[in-house]
């Protein structure tokens, strides 16, 4: 029900006898280590993940990952097996730790070498090193202005939301991943950039995290897990600040996991890994669609007209109040009759916040239908931002058991935050 476990956009689908807005999964974690606080010291699990992402040569939305997590390890020991698993699977697989790998389609291959040790760059004081200045402290009033202005001024693009963890993580990609062919490990990250790793044992600001990048491509993530809930409940809250700000990949509040974490997380090391891309390197393949059987592809223009014309006759109804059992009729899913008995003063009310003007009709149904149409193609009122406005239509809306699918999305969406993020919205 709430999409968490990664930095990620996700897939929204809707459960029609729950009558509930729900996510296909962008990562298995936080279930994973539930399982640890119950009592199971190692876990792994070797499945498909969705995300709501880009295609381009190394991502698709579909994609298979292996995870685990073993109480009782930290970081330092993932590090190890990790150096120690994947040169023993190349030289196993290959017969060498030394492949030839083509980036490219028709390119130059490159000679990468897996062989012990790899290289550790300590994420900060590399991009120290490779910018030649020194940060200022990343808790400071001034951090977020000076990395802005660094990425104007060595020409470093990043998009809005320009919030200061997207900023540290587009000069890193920029001037260390890109820099890696051979296994590299970049350590340390900071806490606004890992929602769910531990603070570092020695550096303030920092956690005890890796990634590891082969050929300027990451392909595992792991770190020493957070197992304070109290700071758990504190990040979160700073990944909504980052969400309302525009952020569509912010990891959600996902409250159920802190009351999980309240039973006792002993101290433990986990691991991702992306099994495709891995797959890329010892196949020598340039392109994530090689190693799928089923990549997603854009549809051909016959394809699109086949789908669009199943649309227009509402032969796929997402959000239908209809049982699964009967067949759909051929109502649009957005016609379930709104609730009568809604507070109208508060609906308008929130409207007038958000500077939208009343509806000519002031009756229940119609102010719902109204405020249905506003909200189609929207996240919140205004767009992709939320504002008080979304915190007085929600406090208007969420005690209704019978709003349309549109609007139990929208107060599914809003009721993610918590009251205090809600009333800190201007």
């Amino acid at each position: 029900m709430i999409p968490g476990g990664a930095t990620a956009k996700p897939f929204i689908t809707y459960h029609n006898d729950l009558h509930l807005q729900m996510y296909m999964r962008i990562a298995p974690e936080l279930y994973l280590k539930q399982l640890v606080i119950g009592g199971l010291d190692r876990v792994y699990e070797i499945g498909r993940q969705f995300r709501n992402e880009s295609i381009d040569l190394t991502h698709n939305p579909e994609f298979t990952t292996c995870e685990f997590y073993m109480a009782y390890a930290d970081y330092n020991d993932l590090l190890d097996m990790t150096e120690d698993m994947i040169s023993g699977l190349v030289r196993q697989v290959t017969g060498s730790y030394v492949i030839q790998y083509a980036a490219d389609e028709g390119g130059e291959p490159m000679t990468i070498d897996f062989s012990p040790p790899w290289k550790r760059v300590s994420m900060m004081s590399g991009l120290e090193e490779a910018i030649g200045e020194k940060f200022p402290s990343l808790d400071s009033p001034e951090a977020h202005r000076y990395f802005d202005q660094l990425c104007i001024s060595k020409g470093v693009e990043c998009g809005a939301p320009r919030t200061l963890a997207r900023l540290i993580d587009k000069l890193v990609g920029h001037y260390l991943e890109s820099q890696f062919v051979n296994p590299t490990f970049i350590t340390d990250h900071p806490e606004l950039m890992s929602p769910l790793a531990k603070n570092h044992r020695s550096i303030p600001g920092l956690t005890e995290r890796f990634e590891l990048f082969v050929a300027h491509r990451e392909l595992c993530n792991a770190y020493t897990e957070l197992n304070m809930p109290v700071v758990q409940r504190q990040r979160f809250e700073e990944q909504a600040k980052q969400s309302a700000e525009g952020d569509d990949e912010a990891q959600v509040h996902d409250e159920d996991f802190c009351v999980a974490m309240e039973y006792g997380l002993p101290p433990t090391g986990g691991w991702g890994l992306g099994v495709d891309r891995l797959c890329m390197f010892l196949t020598n393949k340039w392109n994530i669609k090689e190693v799928l059987l089923f990549p997603a592809m854009k549809p051909t223009d016959e394809q699109g007209e086949r789908i669009r014309a199943l649309h227009k006759k509402n032969e796929i109804h997402f959000g239908s109040s209809t049982d699964s059992n009967t067949k759909s009729s051929s109502t649009s899913t957005t016609t379930t009759k709104p609730s009568p008995t809604v507070n109208v003063a508060e609906v308008l009310s929130a409207l007038n916040a958000a500077n939208i003007p009343a509806p000519t009709s002031q009756s229940s149904t119609d102010v719902l239908l109204y405020v249905e149409s506003l909200l189609q193609d929207k996240q919140f009122l205004n767009g992709s931002r939320p504002s008080q406005a979304d915190s007085l239509l929600y406090n208007a809306l969420h005690r209704e058991a019978s709003l349309s699918p549109v609007l139990r999305g929208y107060v599914g969406s809003v009721g993610i935050f918590t009251p205090s993020i809600r009333l800190s919205w201007n």
